[in-house]
Formats: structure tokens, sequence, C-alpha cells
């Protein structure tokens, strides 16, 4: 009887706190990106946090046209690191997909400002973006530099594509 109680209680454990645990954190400044990480955390019962600025993205910040824009002046100053206005906290994560549109070839530097201020360390990183014509390109790999101590996984552009996609896409990577 205590072999079966035994056997049991760790099967439990396996089951409900033990195994990977994948969270979605997101950027998404016109809802693209955030359908993206929606459609995906669902399809792979994942948690999901959105990166949420202090300054929220008007239609003027985001126009690149406009070489005064904030999204602008942000992606031409390397070291910008806009606030986020919410605490998210990735402690009890193996993996993090971060989700992000592409900002003139890059990720928004409020996307840096998350992976700099978490403690990566034993997690892997995946990068999937959305993007208006220029794919990942080396971002992905960019902020996995700013994630010391992450183990990069790789990325992926996924402007096109169902949940579905991202799940067997992320669980080719975890192989």
């Amino acid at each position: 009887m205590k072999k079966l109680i035994l056997t049991l209680l760790i099967g439990g454990f396996i089951m409900t706190g033990l195994s990977a645990k994948t969270a979605f954190v997101y950027f998404s400044a016109t809802g693209t990106t955030e359908r993206m990480a929606k459609n995906a955390a669902e399809a792979m019962g994942a948690d999901i946090f959105e990166i949420q600025p202090v300054h929220k993205y008007t239609d003027a910040d985001l126009n690149w046209h406009d070489k005064k824009s904030l999204s602008s002046i942000e992606c031409n100053d390397s070291k910008s690191r806009p606030a986020i206005a919410n605490k998210i906290d990735i402690s009890g994560y193996d993996t993090v997909v971060v989700c992000y549109p592409i900002w003139w070839a890059y990720a928004p530097k409020i996307v840096y400002t998350f992976v700099e201020s978490q403690n990566w360390n034993g997690k892997k990183l995946i990068t999937l973006c959305t993007s208006g014509g220029s794919g990942l390109g080396r971002s992905g790999s960019d902020l996995a530099k700013f994630s010391k101590g992450a183990d990069f996984k790789g990325g992926k552009d996924f402007t096109r594509g169902s949940g579905a996609d991202v799940k067997k896409y992320i669980e080719g990577l975890l192989k």
C-alpha cells in the first residue's frame, strides 16, 4: 500500500509541477503580435504575459516615415530602454517565448528593457516576431545577447501562420 501511495504522489508531482513550463511574453503596439502570441500560447497551453509600456504608443509615435516619431528615435538610440508599466516574473518557467513586432529590423527597445530585467539562468529562450516584410533577421540572436544566461533555441517570423504552426515549430526546437 505504501508503494502505491508513493507512486501516485510521485506521478502527481511529475504531472503538475515538475514538467517543463512555458510562458509567452509579448509586446504589441497595433494588435498584430498580440493575436499571434495569444493564438500560440493557447495552442501550447502556456501562460501569457503582455509587456505594457508606461507610455502607450500612438499612431504618430509609430510613424516610421517621421524621423522625429518616438519609435524612430528609440530605434536609432542603442541605449534606449523605454519603461515597462507592469512586472513580469519568469522565474517559474523553463522556456520563455518572447514575441514582438519588427521595427527597423530589430525588436522594439522596450523588449530589450524586458529581457535585461530578467534572470535567464537555466531558461530556454525562443523569439517570435511579426513583420511587415523584413522578417526576423538578427533580432532574435541580438536579444539573446542581452538575455544573460539564456539558452537561445532560435526564432522565426510568424506574421502568417496558426497557433498550431507555432506549437509545431517550438516543439521541434525543444527536442
